[in-house]
């Protein structure tokens, strides 16, 4: 993955010595550089947000009944996870702030469960049925209320950040539902 992003880098700035407009680089090198931290630091808050409040979740108890209401379901999508495994609450905890949009706090709670299923993973060179239904899952995540999305229309000044509220939630079960059946049907195969 670094080459292809040192290769993009390199080829960008022959392109823009070859075309004459060397100073592109440093327009851009100054302008998005300073962009990507404003980007940053606004999505700072919403993730320490998120990472408390799942975090209270859990603490609570929260997180753990949830996951009981949701055993049936659990049971069927995840059926190599015994029922009382910490992989079951992370994940829990990973869909639950994807469905309220908190995709790059929900990243670090992915990352939690993912570790969690490889510790029952007997081939640590080999992805799971669970760990693949996990991130199909995980990457499709139904949305109630995208707040990231809402974030970066209001901070390009829409005027009804919300609209997507609907169509959002609409393709997120959608592509969910497909992602499911999917790998349901693909988990026989090898």
């Amino acid at each position: 993955m670094n080459i292809i992003w040192i290769l993009m880098i390199f080829i960008g700035i022959i392109i823009a010595v070859v075309t004459g407009k060397p100073e592109v680089i440093n327009d851009v090198i100054i302008h998005e550089t300073g962009e990507a931290v404003t980007f940053a630091i606004g999505l700072t808050g919403i993730m320490s947000f998120w990472l408390g409040l799942m975090n209270i979740a859990k603490k609570s108890g929260f997180i753990s009944s949830i996951t009981k209401s949701m055993t049936p379901i659990t049971r069927y999508l995840f059926p190599e996870v015994p029922p009382n495994h910490p992989a079951i609450g992370a994940m829990m905890m990973n869909m639950v702030a994807n469905m309220f949009g908190a995709g790059n706090s929900a990243t670090a709670l992915g990352l939690k469960a993912m570790e969690e299923l490889q510790k029952l993973n007997t081939d640590k060179m080999v992805v799971t049925n669970t760990m693949a239904m996990f991130l199909v899952i995980n990457m499709s995540s139904i949305q109630i209320i995208p707040l990231t999305i809402l974030k970066l229309r209001s901070d390009a000044g829409s005027v009804n950040p919300t609209d997507i509220i609907i169509t959002s939630i609409l393709a997120t079960i959608v592509s969910t539902i497909f992602g499911v059946v999917a790998c349901k049907i693909l988990e026989g195969r090898k």
